[in-house]
C-alpha cells in the first residue's frame, strides 16, 4: 500500500516521520512525505500563547488529511489539542520517549546553580510557571524556534540556559546538551510529552489497522489518555499553564500527577490519583475535577477574563 504522511518541516518533525516512515516501510509499504508548514512555524515573534496556542501546530496538517492530500500525520502529542477536527482519528500512539524536562545551559550548569538574574528562555506558559515558583530570581525569557536554534540560542549567549523536552533533545543526538533532567514528580510535563501520535481518516480502516500493527503501544497509549482527559476536562485556554503526567505502576494500575497554576508562578494547584488502566479517561476527568474543586477553577475563570 502506498501512504502519504503530512509532516511539518522542522529536524525534529521530520525525524519523527521518517521514524514512522521506517515502521511502516518494514510492513511492506511504499512511503511519501508531504511537508506542510503550519501557522505556528510561520508565527516566530511571538511566544504561541498569544496566537492561538498548540493548535497551531495541527490544523493545516489536518486539512491535508481531511482533503486527500495525505493518508496520515504524524504529531508530537503535546502539540495535539484535546479535540480532534471532525472525521480523524488517533489511530495510534507511539512507545514513549523520555517524558522530562530538560535544561540546556551554558556551563552545564543545573538549575540550583544558576546565578540570580539569569536569562532562562521558553515559550512555554506551563514551565515559568513551575520554575518561576521555584526561583523567582530568574529572568524567564520567550524563546521560539527549533530545537538546535535553542540551543544556539544558549551557546551564543542569548539566553543564560532554556529548557526543552528531553525527548527532542534525544531523538536529535543532542541529548550531549542536557546540563539537567528535571524530575516529573516537581516539574510535571506536558500531556502527550515524549509520545508521537499518528493521525488519519475515522473511516480508513485499512490504514488504522496497518499504522497500529507498525507503532502503536498500549500501555503508553492509556497513560496519554488519561493526560489528555485531564486537559479536556479542564477546558483550560493557551493562557494557562496545565502539566499532566501519567505512569504505569502496574499492568492495571495507573497514577496520574497533574498542575494548574498562575502563569508567574505565585499559585500552584496539584493532584494526584492512582486509578484502573482499563479506563484511563476516567483517572483524568476525575483527577480534572478534583482540581476544580481545589481552585483551578478559579484561575481558570481568571485567566479567561
Amino acid at each position: 500500500m502506498k501512504l502519504v504522511i503530512a509532516t511539518r518541516g522542522s529536524e525534529l518533525a521530520l525525524w519523527q516521520a521518517h521514524h514512522v516512515e521506517g515502521r511502516l516501510a518494514a510492513l511492506g509499504h511504499t512511503i511519501e512525505l508531504v511537508i506542510i508548514k503550519t501557522t505556528g512555524d510561520k508565527i516566530l515573534d511571538r511566544p504561541l500563547a498569544e496566537v492561538g496556542g498548540k493548535g497551531l501546530f495541527v490544523k493545516e496538517i489536518e486539512q491535508a488529511l481531511i482533503e486527500g492530500a495525505a493518508d496520515l500525520a504524524v504529531h508530537s502529542m503535546k502539540d495535539v489539542p484535546a479535540d480532534l477536527a471532525a472525521g480523524l482519528t488517533m489511530a495510534a500512539v507511539s512507545e514513549r520517549e523520555d517524558v522530562r524536562d530538560a535544561l540546556v545551559s551554558r556551563g552545564g550548569l543545573a538549575f540550583a546553580a544558576l546565578p540570580a538574574g539569569a536569562r532562562v528562555g521558553t515559550s512555554s506558559l506551563r514551565r515559568v510557571c513551575q520554575l518561576s515558583a521555584l526561583r523567582g530570581d530568574l529572568e524567564f525569557i520567550p524563546l521560539r524556534g527549533n530545537v538546535p536554534t535553542r540551543i544556539e540560542k544558549v551557546a551564543s549567549g542569548q539566553v543564560d540556559a532554556a529548557v526543552l523536552a528531553a525527548a527532542g533533545l534525544r531523538r536529535l543526538g543532542r541529548a550531549d546538551a542536557i546540563s539537567e533532567l528535571f524530575d516529573p514528580a516537581h516539574i510535571i510535563p506536558a500531556g502527550g510529552q515524549g509520545a508521537l501520535g499518528i493521525e488519519t481518516r475515522a473511516s480508513d480502516n485499512e490504514i488504522i489497522r496497518e499504522v497500529r500493527r507498525a507503532l502503536h503501544h498500549e500501555a503508553d497509549a492509556g497513560c496519554v489518555a488519561a493526560e489528555r482527559a485531564l486537559l479536556a476536562r479542564l477546558g483550560g485556554g493557551c493562557q494557562t499553564p496545565l502539566a499532566a503526567h501519567a505512569r504505569l505502576l502496574d499492568p492495571g494500575t495507573l497514577e496520574l500527577r497533574a498542575l494548574v497554576g498562575r502563569p508567574d508562578g505565585t499559585e500552584l494547584i496539584r493532584a494526584e490519583r492512582v486509578g484502573s488502566a482499563v479506563d484511563p479517561a476516567a483517572l483524568g476527568s476525575a483527577v480534572g475535577t478534583e482540581l476544580l474543586s481545589r481552585g483551578a477553577e478559579r484561575i481558570l475563570r481568571d485567566l479567561a477574563g
